[in-house]
């Protein structure tokens, strides 16, 4: 056992299919960003899905969020509502439409929106004249959010809902997908995801009217004439066919990846088990079905003696990758001035909570190794 080599926090885990999608490409010449592996990974992506549902490949999530806030019709000084425990990426496209994001709170079950606090946020901001455009919910970890009580409240004001589901492919909400509850959703392929293409992401579209404009919109925006002619503005977000050959690959294998990522949080879930201070984030009841993309836990430092960075620090030691809970957005300098609905749900998150090794391509070793980490502050 090399028990010098780095475990990290959530690598990639290539399957061996991608080679067949990545030769075919070069095969046939289609390494720019269209051909018929971007149309057999979208298609890929539905089957999956399922819920009549139409898929938009793009470059990276981010860019999804950002076309998603574009076929909304988010315009500048708009403002949109987000939860605040989230990766930046979730709230950047914002800003770039010069819109302004307004925070709300977790709730302790999912960590993911409160509903109550974004209900609250809707009357004020009616109240004060500035009726948000548009909700963005987020699914933390793979977990997925209280998806009936905020579909409802969103409906309730007709406010479009953007499911950010960056982190959650193969998660599900009373034995739907998560991704397909919103107006638009969004997915995400970085590396460190369930599964990846690399870099890439994808628009979960409800209409195929969305689905168009998504593409025309990625694709600079070219309007239908034989000469470049352009009548908004585009950008190149279009999904190559090189990155999609690895996506199609990837699909292949995603119900393994998602068994595994949920045999180490089980791992995680017995290991804690007689160690008092430690909560594992798990699903609060059947209704919930997490993917378990990172499995996380919150220390109580009253009770171990010991706090979340301890442990992280004491885990570098041994060259195995941890990480602290997303930072809240408006504790972020960048959204200092952003309005902010809720209490010290996810500050609290934040300082007790630890993201540890979830890689679905984590041997017996490695967890034997972290086994011995934690044991030896116990």
């Amino acid at each position: 056992m090399k028990t010098n080599q780095k475990i990290w926090l959530s690598p990639p885990h290539l399957g061996g299919a991608e080679l067949k999608y990545i030769h075919s490409a070069f095969d046939n010449n289609f390494i720019a960003p269209f051909g018929p592996n971007v149309n057999l990974f979208e298609a890929k992506l539905e089957g999956f899905l399922q819920e009549n549902i139409h898929v938009t490949a793009v470059s990276t999530g981010t860019a999804a969020l950002h076309l998603a806030l574009e076929i909304i019709g988010i315009k500048t000084d708009d403002e949109v509502i987000c939860q605040t425990m989230t990766f930046s990426a979730s709230v950047f496209p914002i800003a770039y439409l010069g819109a302004k994001p307004v925070f709300v709170d977790s709730e302790c079950d999912t960590w993911n929106m409160s509903p109550e606090l974004l209900e609250i946020a809707i009357k004020e901001r009616i109240f004060l004249g500035k009726k948000p455009k548009a909700i963005i919910i987020v699914h933390i970890y793979g977990m997925p959010a209280k998806m009936d009580e905020i579909s409802h409240i969103a409906n309730k004001y007709e406010i479009p809902l953007i499911e950010d589901a960056a982190e959650s492919l193969g998660s599900s909400y009373k034995n739907r997908k998560c991704g397909t509850f919103g107006t638009i959703g969004i997915l995400s392929f970085n590396g460190n995801k369930i599964i990846t293409t690399s870099g890439g992401g994808a628009l979960v579209c409800s209409t195929e009217e969305q689905k168009m404009r998504a593409l025309f919109l990625a694709a600079q925006a070219r309007d239908p004439t034989p000469h470049y002619q352009h009548s908004e503005i585009g950008y190149n977000y279009r999904l190559s066919n090189i990155s999609a050959s690895i996506g199609c690959g990837q699909m292949e294998v995603l119900d393994e990846r998602i068994s595994q990522r949920r045999k180490n949080h089980q791992f995680y879930v017995d290991l804690f088990a007689e160690k008092p201070g430690v909560k594992v984030f798990s699903e609060s009841s059947e209704d919930y079905f997490s993917n378990h993309w990172l499995s996380a836990i919150t220390i109580d430092e009253n009770i171990t003696g010991f706090s979340r960075e301890d442990l992280r620090l004491k885990f570098l030691e041994y060259n195995i990758e941890s990480r602290p809970l997303w930072k809240p957005m408006h504790l972020q300098p960048v959204f200092k001035d952003a309005p902010f609905y809720g209490e010290d749900i996810a500050e609290n998150l934040f300082r007790d909570g630890l993201c540890l090794p979830s890689g679905s391509n984590l041997s017996d070793d490695d967890r034997n190794r972290i086994e011995n980490v934690v044991n030896s502050l116990f």
